[in-house]
């Protein structure tokens, strides 16, 4: 094989690996949809994450506040004014949240799971000649099968609604691809729905 053709070949080899190393969660929004008479925008936002994790919880509601703040709207996480006991009773919720004065309530849940199997076809390097040990040692370095991908995602149901009236306002269904770690996971799907939120200018920054 000519020294230049076997140089692409190993750069080539060498972007897949950095690639695939390098991947971390991505967010995709399958749907949305805005209540259009709904022409205000929300002044203080209480956040509730469902979470099975409570750390979870607490990063899910607290990258919330901190990304909605960035755009000059008011925010408090529902963890740090609830009590662990009464974090599901309603009752006690909307008296917080009138309390904190928030005028809307955004909650979100992992909705579900899913896989996605995705077939990769394998680089292949043409051999100069199997005549020689380094010949062939080359030529398999330089050459990897196809094999099926599992891609795994979490399907995250997101809804705003009025606290004056119970309503729903803004409504999101996305997926997050289940890869590096949770704050990782976390980071990716809130960018997304507070860039979608700003879009629909329920936020107060344009």
């Amino acid at each position: 094989m000519p020294p230049r053709l076997l140089r692409t070949f190993k750069v080539l080899a060498s972007a897949v690996i950095i690639t695939q190393l390098a991947t971390c969660a991505t967010t995709y929004i399958d749907s949305f949809w805005r209540d259009q008479a709904y022409q205000a925008r929300p002044h203080k936002i209480m956040i509730i994450g469902i979470a099975k994790s409570p750390a979870n919880k607490r990063t899910l509601e607290d990258d919330f506040v901190k990304q909605i703040k960035l755009q000059g709207t008011d925010a408090v996480s529902s963890y740090a004014i609830l009590p662990d006991d009464k974090d599901s009773n309603k009752d006690v919720i909307a008296t917080k949240m009138k309390e904190q004065g928030a005028d809307a309530v955004l909650i979100t849940r992992i909705a579900s799971r899913k896989a996605v199997f995705t077939n990769v076809n394998g680089v292949y390097a043409p051999p100069q000649s199997y005549g020689s040990w380094q010949n062939y040692y080359e030529y398999v370095n330089l050459s990897s099968a196809g094999y099926v991908e599992e891609t795994k995602y979490a399907v995250m149901e997101t809804n705003m609604y009025d606290a004056g009236n119970d309503k729903l306002i803004w409504s999101a269904s996305s997926e997050t691809e289940i890869s590096g770690t949770d704050q990782q996971f976390i980071k990716s799907y809130v960018k997304v729905m507070v860039k979608n939120m700003i879009k629909q200018k329920l936020l107060m920054r344009e």
